[in-house]
């Protein structure tokens, strides 16, 4: 029996494809399809936006794109079926969906505490980016920008401080990461599958309590309103990034590409630098109407890194690829004792 989710996305799928078949039967121009679930109106949704009308001066108008922002499409697991199906042509990604693609990509993600800053992750990211776009590119997806949106904090409906606390209460698990699922598991935790736009439903329902997420997206989402405690922990970055199918991308007009593909470099750095920033602001407007931010002391902060000790093993291999795991190990490294760190 065919379930309704599998409904959906054949119906989405099919409404995107005759879509598709009128612009060419009127010769309009080249369309891409791109989904994501920034929401609209944000300085995702607007830095996409840019990127739009950008590429379509950069191709005298021969390229249009149309962005589906707000999850409208799904979960990033749908718009990536979507993007195999031809159905959809791009999406701006988490390393949730991208890992769908190639799980080497969690290298940047799924390594908690890791990074000690955003320029370590910066670092690490820049080393990676060649060897990543290559896999990419090899199941058929172009990279056209990568990004982050500063630091995953936990967001709980009852204080958290210590890994014991977040124990206690019901944790967001992104829905289809089997593996993340089992790492909660495995440290004693309570995780619960859900889509990301689930999230507002499982906190209200108290389906869930606590919910790993950049404080951007939890002010824009309203999380606050449940959720009305902030562990100030530096968890990992929310990595990311724009991708396109490669046939869809042999679409272009050959002599817009190069200037497109600078134009989503800088939309790509715009998208971070504004992602970064605005995680900070967003603290500032969620504790002015409410929120309560746990500080963690060095002390409290060990006692979290002695948890992600014990799991490093499950990390590497059953999270991370372990080459791409230890590369990653291997650059931190680097960074920290070339001086460049000191700097900062």
């Amino acid at each position: 029996m065919i379930n309704l989710r599998t409904w959906s996305i054949a119906l989405l799928a099919l409404g995107l494809c005759l879509t598709r078949t009128n612009l060419h039967a009127a010769d309009k121009p080249i369309t891409l399809k791109l989904g994501t679930l920034a929401p609209a109106n944000t300085s995702y949704h607007k830095n996409l936006q840019a990127m739009g009308e950008s590429w379509k001066k950069a191709s005298d108008g021969a390229v249009k794109l149309i962005i589906y922002p707000n999850g409208t499409l799904g979960g990033e697991s749908d718009m990536v079926q979507l993007m195999q199906t031809h159905s959809l042509d791009a999406g701006l990604l988490t390393s949730v969906g991208l890992a769908e693609i190639d799980r080497d990509v969690f290298a940047l993600q799924s390594m908690p505490m890791a990074f000690r800053s955003l320029d370590e992750v910066d670092y690490v990211g820049e080393h990676l980016r060649p060897q990543l776009e290559k896999l990419m590119l090899a199941k058929g997806y172009l990279v056209l920008f990568w990004s982050d949106s500063g630091w995953i904090r936990f967001f709980t409906r009852t204080p958290v401080l210590h890994p014991d606390d977040l124990r206690k209460l019901k944790i967001f698990s992104w829905a289809g990461n089997a593996q993340q699922y089992d790492l909660w598991k495995s440290v004693g935790f309570s995780p619960v599958a859900l889509e990301t736009a689930g999230i507002p439903t499982g906190l209200m329902s108290k389906t869930i309590d606590a919910v790993p997420m950049p404080p951007f997206f939890a002010l824009a989402g309203q999380l606050d309103t449940q959720a009305k405690y902030m562990l100030e922990l530096n968890w990992a970055p929310l990595v990311g990034a724009a991708v396109v199918r490669k046939d869809a991308w042999d679409r272009v007009p050959a002599a817009a590409r190069e200037a497109m593909l600078k134009i989503a470099a800088e939309a790509g750095k715009q998208v971070k630098a504004a992602g970064r920033a605005e995680s900070d602001a967003a603290v500032t407007a969620m504790v002015k109407r409410g929120l309560t931010v746990q500080k963690v002391t060095p002390e409290v902060a060990e006692e979290w890194h002695a948890m992600i000790e014990k799991i490093q093993g499950q990390i590497r291999g059953k999270i991370v690829p372990p080459d791409v795991f230890d590369e990653s190990q291997r650059l931190i490294k680097e960074y920290r004792s070339s001086g460049a760190a000191a700097g900062k």
